[in-house]
């Protein structure tokens, strides 16, 4: 794998970092980063994560990257709000923690969702309530509902965290419908933190459950392990009006689920909206726009002419109306704007069937972006065809089975499963069945050979007595 990576954030940085891999940073004149790895190439067996962050201000940072193609105008908007303490007021919380213990989550993963769950536990309040749920193969709560985070609830919880194991199957769809079914109380924030390494097939289905059951809930991924399914969780936590957390290693269990919880204790910025005023039109995507979270980002997709011009970002912090008026400046012109717009269009559309639209009205959008931009969809795709001869046509072709690189700390053993390697009869028990099936063959084929037989005799002796 190789990576060469160019950063262009639009105001300055006061961190850059690659969480698993070693990597080498430059900064040019125009504050642009240019990343690479520090090996010229290393194992596609995790992913890749590069986190920055801005240079905290008492103000709000506002990029603008803008393209100008085939007459119009798209924009990339970006606008983090100010780091303030305390806005708002805090309210308990009612918290859902859902862990998977698949066998997939083997070995490693399963040690980074063990901790981190026991920090979640740590950093709860007396007046918080709380409820865990494990899923396999089966889905199981440790508490009937909700209870209150008494020391003997958290003592019994504790207990319950270190019992967990990784094994089975990976039913994720009553789990999902177990922790959004509830109703929120009034002064409670209802969140539900799912931790898995999204090892799944049915995403469809599942994003249906989150768009019907979320209500007033918010939720909340954490992908665990070397390569979870990022798609997945990031689309799951954008329904779920939540975000996405991505922990790799053991090691940063601590720091990662710290901020997390910092955000998720912060109070929330909801009902968000962007005023642009009246005389400008825009295409923005996406269209609902999420909770915001302290120190989250706002990025939004624009179609319009909008470099240049002040907005008004309006939202609710706890019981508190909070407005920002921001200008638009900064980014520059940069390529593939549009193409980043195009994209967010096609996901919110794709989202939308969960909210029940149509298939027909879904793929009839979603065509109209994708081939006028000539991007793969669900409904498109690029097919290239390389017809350089790969072997001399005199040789035949041979098939062998090809090694599969596995996420770094998946076993095999767990995720497939395997022989039992213990003092049993197994391998006898399977030799007998061959035999068995070998048998019972040779004695239906002699047996019709008999048979056979005995039916000519009959007749011959039949003939020899009427001649």
């Amino acid at each position: 794998m190789r990576i060469n990576i160019k950063l262009a954030a639009g105001f300055p940085l006061s961190r850059l970092e690659s969480t698993f891999h070693g990597i080498e940073t430059t900064r040019d004149e125009n504050n642009t980063h240019t990343v690479r790895l520090t090996k010229s190439e290393v194992t596609a067996d995790r992913d890749f994560e590069l986190t920055w962050s801005p240079v905290p201000g008492n103000e709000p940072h506002a990029a603008l990257f803008s393209e100008q193609w085939a007459g119009d105008n798209y924009s990339l908007m970006m606008v983090i709000p100010p780091h303030q303490e305390g806005q708002g007021g805090a309210l308990p919380r009612e918290m859902v923690f859902v862990v998977d213990t698949s066998g997939s989550m083997h070995g490693a993963s399963m040690g980074q969702a063990k901790a981190a769950l026991k920090m979640a536990l740590s950093r709860l309040a007396p007046d918080d309530r709380f409820n865990i749920i494990q899923f396999n193969s089966s889905t199981q709560a440790l508490f009937g509902r909700a209870v209150g985070a008494s020391p003997r609830n958290l003592a019994r919880a504790e207990d319950y965290v270190d019992s967990l194991t990784a094994s089975g199957g990976t039913e994720m769809l009553p789990a999902l419908r177990r922790a959004l079914t509830g109703e929120k109380e009034l002064d409670r924030l209802r969140q539900v933190v799912f931790m898995t390494d999204g090892s799944v097939g049915n995403e469809a289905q599942l994003f249906e459950v989150i768009e019907q059951k979320l209500g007033a809930s918010r939720l909340f991924t954490v992908g665990i392990g070397s390569a979870p399914n990022s798609f997945f969780m990031t689309r799951a936590a954008r329904l779920g009006r939540g975000s996405f957390t991505y922990i790799g290693k053991v090691s940063e269990v601590r720091s990662k689920m710290k901020a997390l919880f910092n955000k998720l204790e912060s109070p929330v910025l909801a009902d968000v909206e962007i005023d642009w005023g009246e005389d400008v039109q825009v295409d923005m995507w996406p269209r609902r726009i999420p909770d915001l979270y302290m120190g989250e980002p706002l990025v939004l997709a624009v179609k319009g002419e909008v470099d240049g011009k002040t907005v008004v970002i309006r939202g609710r912090s706890g019981d508190k109306p909070w407005q920002q008026r921001v200008t638009l400046h900064g980014g520059g012109s940069r390529g593939g704007i549009r193409l980043l717009w195009a994209r967010k269009k096609i996901a919110d559309l794709m989202d939308q069937k969960a909210r029940g639209r149509t298939e027909d009205e879904v793929r009839h959008e979603v065509l109209v972006v994708a081939l006028g931009h000539k991007l793969v969809s669900k409904y498109t795709s690029l097919v290239a065809v390389d017809k350089t001869p790969s072997r001399p046509l005199d040789q035949a072709l041979i098939g062998k089975n090809v090694p599969v690189q596995l996420p770094k700390g998946w076993s095999a053993e767990k995720v497939f499963g395997s022989m039992p390697q213990t003092a049993t009869p197994a391998l006898l028990n399977l030799l007998l069945g061959v035999l068995a099936m070998i048998g019972s063959w040779m004695v239906s084929v002699f047996g019709k050979r008999n048979r056979k037989n005995v039916a000519d005799e009959v007749r011959h002796l039949n003939g020899e007595m009427y001649r």
